[in-house]
C-alpha cells in the first residue's frame, strides 16, 4: 500500500518515540523510510550593530545543526536498519517546519507522512500540535497522526 513513508522528528522524547512507532508501521507495510528533521534557518542578530564574537557564523550554524539533526535522526535510522528497511535521513532548513515537511514529502515522492500529534510545542492532550495541524491543512498526501497515550518511559 505505502512504498515510502516520511517520518518526522523534532528531537523531543515524545517525537522520538512516535518516530520509532512510525518505523514499526513502515515495517508492517514493507515501506522505505525517509526520516526528516527540520532545523530553523540561520538568524542574523538584527538588534545589534556589531555581531558578538561568540555568535556563530552561518557556516558554523549549518554544520552544528546538521550534527544536531543527525543525532535526532539516529534512533529512527537505527530502528529502520534493525527492521531491515531501506532508509535515509534528511536534515532540512526552514522557518516553517510544516511547509517544509509538505514540500519534502512531495519532492521525495512519499506516499504517507507519519508524525506525532504533539512534539516539542504540544500542550498536553488539549489541542493537536501546531505543526501537525498545519501539515494536515497544507498537504493532499495521507497523514497518519500517532497519538501518544502516555509519556515515554512511564
Amino acid at each position: 500500500m505505502y512504498r515510502k513513508i516520511l517520518i518526522t522528528t523534532d528531537g523531543s522524547a515524545v517525537s522520538k518515540h512516535t518516530a520509532c512507532e512510525g518505523v514499526k508501521f513502515a515495517q508492517q507495510m514493507g515501506a522505505e523510510v525517509l526520516a526528516l528533521y527540520v532545523a530553523p534557518e540561520y538568524q542574523y542578530p538584527v538588534y545589534v550593530e556589531i555581531i558578538p564574537p561568540t555568535y556563530p557564523s552561518e557556516e558554523e550554524y549549518l554544520v552544528q545543526m546538521q550534527r544536531v539533526g543527525g543525532d535526532h535522526l539516529a534512533p529512527i535510522l537505527k530502528a529502520a536498519e534493525a527492521a531491515g528497511l531501506e532508509h535515509r535521513g534528511m536534515v532540512a532548513f526552514a522557518d516553517g517546519a510544516a511547509q517544509k515537511i509538505v514540500d519534502v514529502a512531495g519532492a521525495e515522492h512519499c506516499d504517507l507522512i507519519f508524525m506525532g500529534s504533539h512534539g516539542r510545542s504540544g500542550w498536553g492532550q488539549l489541542l493537536l500540535g501546531s505543526v501537525t495541524n498545519k501539515v494536515l491543512s497544507h498537504t493532499q498526501k495521507p497523514v497518519l497522526v500517532h497519538r501518544l497515550v502516555k509519556a515515554p518511559g512511564t
